[in-house]
């Protein structure tokens, strides 16, 4: 087999393209911020009305997720995934042509029914498909495009809105979008694991309103601090909850099975995992505020500054197998969560007279912890479920995933709401202290999340990592 032939190979090409979409999906939750003026005054409408195209883009999400396992498993994951590239790019046109802002509201929903397959079912395809010591190595492959595209959506999507015109934003995803359908036709093959399983759709009302009921509260929350309204959102959501679980607990083939949390790893870190993805994802929607209210950079400067993060996620991931064999998943975990709380109480502490440079590194290893954790996160909890139940596994995990984005960028809102409050400050211009306390806040509930990873055997996941190999030939060399 030539390089060529190797490289090819799908094995190593599909996890590119998963990775690819990955990005296209994560990009496009972010990189409309800083376009929503200039769109705003191309509708006709105030700028504060564009956020109905972020939220209704997140409660699709959020509702047509825990679909994307029943999808894959009845029509294959080629399919599934190729029809939502298809349907996210199509949709991305739709958001370039709108003329208004109801059409432009129509295509987001369009496209987080794309994503909400996309996302989910490119990572089950990459699961079934990779040998589990491979794991670690594709995960982390398949992780930090969507890392990046949080920090480099803002700059860029400033950059495209200042110099071209925001309609190019959603232009970008038409030739990625093309590729991938090519791709995704040429090397990844249809397969389905239980192509009998009847639809759940008692489940999909349930569980769906659920989960957009709690992205509007977590929204209103972010955006209103305690409300009547956010009270309301909250007691809906914990209704709908509840018999969303009784429904699971009696129905044949729910939707969402549960059973699978009894696996040691995946209920560790489905429990523990999210809080930390809660806590280290508030920091992209923190810091750039944080740069350009209380420290008076502009979105540029702001910008850069979160590249240095960027560099951190790229930095560590040849390495991170390395790590992996010589201290496991459990160690690697604590001690690498230890250094992301203490990264984000240092960004708490800067000032707007701290050096760029410090901010920089600040940053920077902020990004290493990240991408470690994350990494980690992703493939512990799939180490150990068992091939008959990833499916389901994914179509958990990934919902739970969705989730800690929206409280993440909540967690950090209330904490500002609640630091100007009791200062008795003007909430649209928090100072310095405000994002102390939001970061600390942060960072305290990352060394909390740590406590969870202790009930992990040290072995955890050996067969991913290889840490156990590396134990025995240390002890017999």
């Amino acid at each position: 087999m030539t390089k060529i032939e190797a490289l090819l190979h799908p094995s190593h090409i599909v996890p590119l393209i998963v990775a690819t979409a990955f990005f296209m999906e994560n990009l496009d939750g972010s990189i409309i911020n800083t376009a929503l003026p200039q769109m705003a005054l191309s509708f006709g409408v105030n700028a504060v009305d564009m956020s109905i195209g972020i939220t209704s883009y997140l409660i699709t999400l959020a509702a047509f997720i825990p679909l994307s396992g029943w999808f894959a498993d009845r029509f294959g994951a080629q399919r599934v995934f190729g029809g939502a590239v298809a349907i996210f790019t199509l949709a991305s046109i739709g958001c370039a042509l709108s003329e208004t802002v109801h059409v432009f509201t129509l295509a987001r929903i369009l496209q987080g029914m794309g994503g909400a397959m996309m996302v989910p079912v490119g990572r089950l395809i990459v699961l079934r498909i990779t040998p589990k010591d491979q794991l670690v190595k594709v995960v982390a492959l398949i992780t930090w495009p969507g890392l990046m595209a949080p920090i480099v959506g803002p700059p860029l999507g400033g950059f495209i809105t200042t110099y071209f015109s925001w309609h190019y934003i959603f232009y970008l995803n038409v030739p990625l979008g093309l590729l991938g359908l090519w791709l995704i036709h040429k090397f990844i093959t249809n397969e389905s694991e239980d192509s009998s399983r009847p639809l759940d759709l008692g489940g999909f009302v349930l569980i769906g309103s659920g989960l957009a009921t709690f992205v509007m509260g977590m929204e209103s929350l972010g955006n209103e601090g305690l409300s009547e309204r956010c009270g309301l959102l909250f007691l809906a959501c914990a209704a709908l909850g509840l018999l969303a679980w009784w429904h699971t607990q009696r129905h044949p083939a729910p939707l969402l099975n549960f059973k699978v949390l009894r696996v040691p790893t995946f209920g560790t870190i489905f429990f523990y995992g999210s809080l930390t993805r809660v806590c280290i994802g508030a920091t992209p929607f923190l810091a750039p505020l944080m740069f350009q209210v209380a420290f008076g950079y502009n979105a540029f400067e702001s910008g850069l500054l979160l590249l240095s993060a960027m560099l951190g996620n790229l930095g560590l991931k040849p390495l991170t197998p390395k790590l992996l064999r010589r201290f496991g998943f459990r160690s690697i975990l604590i001690v690498n969560g230890g250094l992301a709380a203490c990264s984000a109480f240092a960004i708490g502490l800067l000032g707007p007279a701290s050096p760029v440079a410090l901010i920089a590194l600040i940053m920077l290893i902020y990004g290493v912890t990240r991408s470690m954790q994350f990494t980690c996160i992703q493939t512990m909890a799939f180490a150990d479920v068992p091939p008959a139940q990833m499916s389901g596994a994914n179509t958990l995990f990934s919902t739970m995933a969705q989730l800690t984005q929206g409280v993440g960028v909540a967690l950090g809102a209330t904490a500002i709401h609640a630091s100007v409050y009791w200062r008795m400050g003007d909430i649209n211009q928090p100072q310095s202290q405000d994002f102390e306390l939001a970061f600390a806040v942060v960072g305290a509930l990352i060394l909390i999340s740590l406590w969870g990873y202790r009930s992990l055997r040290v072995d955890a996941g050996a067969s991913v990592s290889k840490h156990e190999q590396f134990q025995t030939k240390k002890a017999n060399p």
